[in-house]
């Protein structure tokens, strides 16, 4: 089975629709971890998987960005060949950060070493977001959130002086690609 890609829809609404796993689409289609997909992209789906319904709509489940900003950092190996496990978004100092979807937060810390201030939200399914960089946090431990809640403002980090977000999205311990999940 076949699927184009439509506008607004996210590799995570997609293997929802099917109730296929993210990682078996990549698998299947030969797609890297650091790739995006595009609008018009016709992806593979296994065959055993059927279309819950046709059309993919947003629900309250689905992802939403963390804050208004520009990627300056993806997924993947950077210029200094380091391994980038979520991307980084350009803010100003001081804008609000907000749970990407609803959750329990897991993981509050002050100093969390390069990364300086830093939230997990568990989303209750296997996936984490993680938010680092953050100058202030407005939540506590095992508080639960929802998806568009403040729950802190963008910082800098001890190393680095520029403002943004680090920002990542977990299956487990694994890393994924957070522009599989975003809008």
């Amino acid at each position: 089975m076949h699927h184009r890609v439509e506008v607004g829809q996210t590799l995570w609404m997609i293997s929802k629709l099917y109730a296929v796993d993210i990682d078996e689409i990549l698998r299947i289609n030969h797609i890297s971890e650091e790739a995006k997909i595009e609008t018009g992209q016709v992806l593979l789906i296994p065959s055993r998987s059927k279309p819950q319904d046709m059309t993919v709509k947003s629900s309250g489940d689905d992802f939403i960005w963390p804050l208004k900003g520009k990627v300056i950092s993806g997924f993947g190996l950077n210029y200094r060949n380091l391994m980038n496990k979520g991307i980084n978004i350009q803010a100003s100092m001081g804008a609000g950060v907000f749970a990407t979807r609803s959750g329990r937060v897991v993981f509050c810390a002050d100093n969390f070493g390069n990364f300086g201030k830093t939230i997990i939200i568990d989303h209750g399914d296997g996936l984490r977001s993680v938010y680092s960089r953050v100058w202030q946090i407005y939540v506590r431990l095992d508080e639960m959130v929802q998806s568009g809640s403040m729950i802190g403002s963008v910082g800098t980090s001890i190393r680095d002086k520029n403002s943004y977000l680090h920002f990542e999205i977990r299956k487990g311990a694994l890393p994924q690609n957070p522009l599989f999940y975003l809008p």
